[in-house]
């Protein structure tokens, strides 16, 4: 099933599919909640597809939300995002939802194949480019906790334990403007605006 919300980009993908011997397209909808609707009707006459399509901007229902449903109702149905959107906000959203593969809409259609292989397969495919913005923005964090001092990742964990200054003082028996001194250092040095 492809779910998207341009009809030319559906008929495209139906037209790619249908060239590949053993890969059926059973539906096609122009959004999340059309395609849970269909994939209702399909699921009472024992049609589900393996694998979703999914776009993420869309009408009605948007491709992260209908993820996360059709993982709920119907998991025997891999979804696998295809979309323009490469941010890596995006990327943790859809996965986080239950996606089985993210693949960026100017791969090459050898790519989308591998997708739908690989997440019939039971294992997550994601698109090149989106694994190189993964990967650089893991190695971006790990620099940043790297340049903290041993004192800032104490108070970095306590931080996250959700302790406000006064508590942090009074753990590492410190006076509370100096525990407020170290959360600002550590906030300036993980480049955020506030504690939560």
């Amino acid at each position: 099933m492809v779910v998207d919300d341009h009809a030319v980009v559906r008929q495209g993908l139906r037209t790619y599919l249908d060239g590949i011997s053993d890969v059926r397209m059973v539906d096609e909808a122009s959004d999340g909640r059309e395609a849970l609707d269909l994939l209702g009707v399909l699921s009472a006459h024992d049609q589900l597809p393996d694998v979703v399509l999914m776009d993420l901007k869309m009408p009605r229902l948007d491709g992260v939300t209908a993820t996360v449903e059709i993982v709920a109702r119907f998991p025997a149905v891999k979804v696998v995002v295809l979309t323009s959107f490469g941010e890596v906000r995006r990327v943790q959203a859809a996965l986080e939802a239950g996606a089985a593969g993210y693949v960026l809409k100017d791969a090459a259609p050898e790519e989308i194949d591998a997708a739908v292989r690989t997440a019939m397969a039971g294992q997550v495919h994601l698109d090149p480019v989106v694994t190189r913005r993964l990967t650089q923005r893991m190695v971006s964090a790990d620099d940043q906790l790297a340049l903290l001092t041993r004192r800032e990742r104490d108070i970095l964990a306590l931080v996250a334990t959700g302790l406000s200054n006064q508590e942090i003082a009074e753990h590492l028996m410190i006076s509370e403007r100096t525990a407020r001194t170290h959360v600002s250092n550590l906030l300036g040095k993980l480049h955020l605006k506030s504690r939560t």
